[in-house]
């Protein structure tokens, strides 16, 4: 895989055309999913996973046809992992975790280290168990139970977007805040690491540093981002976040956004994503709630960002300060469902949860009907997909979507 020679690595809004973009095929890993450890790997139910692969084929297939060029992130990992430096690193990060003891760390490091490109994604993805790994004399191993995992499955590895944001020309590696979810970001920082595809990309922010995640991360317009903060992304991690969109010019202004630390609410974009330069889709129960702190720096551009100084301005309704950062009058709202009850059930399902391919084109589920027959009245094409086993995650469109590549706005 090739970045075609026309196209440069990196988005600055929410809405300029897409072009090419990271997902993830649901695959063996959610099979790794029970009753008993769906709730600490994140997930609200047990998907059947034949219908959400064929749920998530149809959304790739859908932005295929509208010239997008989907990436899968286990082939790049893949690809990735020939490279002997990349598959050190890997070996070293998932044989590094203190519960498997001396013995099981020598046997799982012997039998990665002997694994193909392919079997190492796969042990890196799906997870190994007890039982698979079959350990001669191990005190752990033995009080272990058989189906006990040794490598947690990663079957929230579906959301792109949380574990890198592109910013212009970089990418934005986040640090996510849930421990089912750690290891996706290293397995994302050794792609952008160590994949031709991203050679001499810029990175920011990593897993070491305060919790961000992607769903808490809008680019409002080219220069304006707004953070939320919430269940996941703490203040310390927009923080820290702020002063490296502003120390690296990536920014002219920074919204810290709360946001309730509820499962409903997990992310900024559960609750609003754009679908116009200056049109959003937003959950009306906290339409009203949603205030902003716009910072900016008073020494823009300083490249270091321990030595940017940062100017917090009191809040401001967030739309309000959104149009105000841009340079737009106002930023219109399309509310999520047709009633109270109805909104909080589209909500629940994603409904605000919408991936702009292009200014006034986006990729909706479609049993949110009510929400999407407004964004039609509002003038926006909706694309509409199936996502009845993809949504048990808690994830839509905008979620399971990375882009890579997006044209500027003119």
């Amino acid at each position: 895989m090739t970045q075609p020679p026309d196209l440069a690595l990196g988005a600055d809004s929410e809405v300029g055309t897409l072009r090419t973009v990271m997902l993830h095929r649901p695959g063996n890993e959610l099979k790794r999913l029970t009753p008993r450890n769906n709730d600490s790997l994140l997930f609200d139910g047990i998907p059947w996973v034949s219908r959400a692969q064929d749920e998530h084929d149809a959304f790739a297939a859908a932005l295929r046809e509208r010239d997008v060029e989907v990436v899968y992130l286990v082939d790049l990992l893949v690809e990735t992992l020939a490279d002997p430096a990349a598959r050190a690193m890997a070996i070293g990060h998932v044989t590094s975790s203190l519960r498997l003891g001396d013995t099981i760390r020598q046997y799982l490091s012997d039998a990665l280290v002997s694994a193909s490109p392919s079997e190492l994604a796969a042990s890196l993805t799906e997870g190994i168990r007890n039982d698979e790994l079959r350990v001669g004399h191990s005190l752990v191993s033995s009080l272990l139970t058989h189906d006990d995992f040794l490598v947690d499955p990663l079957p929230n590895l579906l959301f792109t977007r949380d574990s890198s944001v592109w910013l212009r020309d970089r990418v934005a590696v986040t640090s996510l805040a849930m421990p089912a979810r750690e290891r996706e970001t290293r397995l994302t920082d050794l792609i952008y690491a160590h994949h031709p595809r991203f050679a001499g990309v810029s990175r920011m922010h990593g897993g070491h540093l305060e919790h961000v995640e992607g769903g808490d991360v809008l680019q409002l317009a080219s220069g304006v981002v707004a953070i939320g903060v919430g269940e996941r992304t703490t203040p310390a991690g927009a923080e820290s976040f702020a002063r490296q969109l502003l120390a690296h010019d990536l920014a002219h202004t920074v919204l810290a956004v709360p946001i309730a630390q509820e499962r409903a609410t997990m992310h900024l974009d559960t609750v609003v994503t754009m679908v116009d330069v200056d049109k959003v889709v937003m959950y009306p129960k906290v339409a009203d709630s949603l205030w902003a702190y716009p910072i900016t720096a008073e020494n823009p551009g300083a490249g270091d960002p321990a030595k940017v100084v940062l100017d917090v301005a009191t809040p401001q309704p967030l739309l309000r300060a959104a149009a105000d950062a841009i340079g737009l009058a106002e930023m219109h709202r399309i509310d999520t469902g047709l009633d109270p009850v109805t909104a909080e059930r589209e909500q629940w399902d994603d409904g605000n949860n919408t991936l702009a391919i292009a200014p006034r084109v986006a990729v909706a589920y479609e049993r949110n009907t009510e929400t999407n027959e407004r964004l039609l009245e509002a003038g926006i094409d909706v694309i509409a997909v199936s996502g009845s086993e993809l949504g048990s995650g808690r994830g839509g469109p905008r979620c399971m979507s990375c882009p890579i590549t997006r044209e500027p706005l003119a």
